[in-house]
């Protein structure tokens, strides 16, 4: 059977969302037995290696001057907010909360690309942008007795992630895929090593240690991979939906793994973050058209 390029697109991204959320699981575990700094210092210089090596197979410069054009210097500085306070939140909370958090970075990036760049946003779309922060506090409860502040590091985590997203648009053309691996995983290690500056206490990790931060990397690489092939591949309004196939691998690795069992307010909140993304997103495809 030949598949069209639209559900190629969609299978890319299905398991660039399951390589992604496997990663965090190893990250989370190896949290317990190395200091986070240390884990994410180490994968993001895994990172650089492996994307360089494959740039410099393409014959592609490893560090091009558009690294430090302006509007890369800016997209650099969100990502390493987004990779320190997203890892702080795997580390520190439950991974079904985070993941579930984490999905609406979709529509933070809607709503600031309305009020920054002027981009035409309906009221139906608005609509299902305040859905989805009201899906967010659903989550995070704040007020309530089941709140718990560590759950603000993934809000911090997203929006760094949404506001590096934004910056992309404005990045310089010309870059690969693999130049674009180099960056974000150098951004990756930049936040380790805050992260570790900050907290201290490197250790030697041991073979499991080590097991583990190679699982992460593979899996973080892999699922980059995925995802850059996704977006090249079939409508990309048609293939970002499935982004949201994460959550589903994260709640299910959640409950296997690490024994969380969500309860209902976070259910419903993610049910309302995801439903109100998938409506923004297909909303905006049929304006297009």
């Amino acid at each position: 059977m030949i598949l069209s390029d639209n559900h190629r697109g969609a299978l890319y991204m299905t398991g660039s969302m399951a390589g992604f959320a496997v990663e965090d699981v190893f990250v989370k575990a190896a949290a317990k037995v190395m200091p986070l700094g240390q884990i994410l210092l180490l994968m993001g210089i895994v990172g650089v290696l492996v994307f360089a090596l494959m740039a410099k197979a393409r014959g592609e410069t490893v560090a091009p001057r558009a690294f430090v054009a302006p509007a890369m210097l800016v997209r650099s500085a969100f990502e390493v907010v987004g990779r320190l306070f997203y890892g702080l939140s795997i580390a520190l909370t439950a991974l079904s909360t985070t993941s579930a958090i984490l999905q609406a970075t979709p529509l933070v990036v809607v709503a600031a690309a309305a009020l920054f760049f002027g981009e035409k946003v309906g009221w139906q779309r608005w609509l299902a942008v305040i859905v989805g922060f009201v899906g967010v506090l659903v989550i995070l409860r704040p007020g309530v007795e089941g709140f718990s502040a560590l759950s603000l590091l993934a809000v911090v985590g997203l929006l760094g992630f949404a506001g590096r997203d934004l910056a992309t648009r404005a990045a310089p053309k010309g870059l690969s895929n693999r130049q674009l691996g180099i960056l974000g995983f150098a951004m990756l290690a930049t936040a380790g090593a805050i992260l570790l500056a900050w907290s201290g206490g490197a250790v030697l990790p041991d073979l499991h240690g080590l097991a583990l931060i190679a699982g992460g990397s593979v899996f973080g690489i892999l699922g980059y991979h995925a995802l850059t092939g996704a977006m090249r591949t079939g409508e990309v309004s048609l293939v970002t939906p499935f982004r949201y196939t994460r959550l589903v691998f994260a709640m299910i690795l959640a409950m296997a793994i690490f024994n969380e069992r969500p309860d209902a307010a976070t259910w419903a909140g993610a049910a309302l973050v995801v439903a109100s993304g998938i409506y923004t997103l297909t909303r905006s495809r049929a304006q297009t058209r």
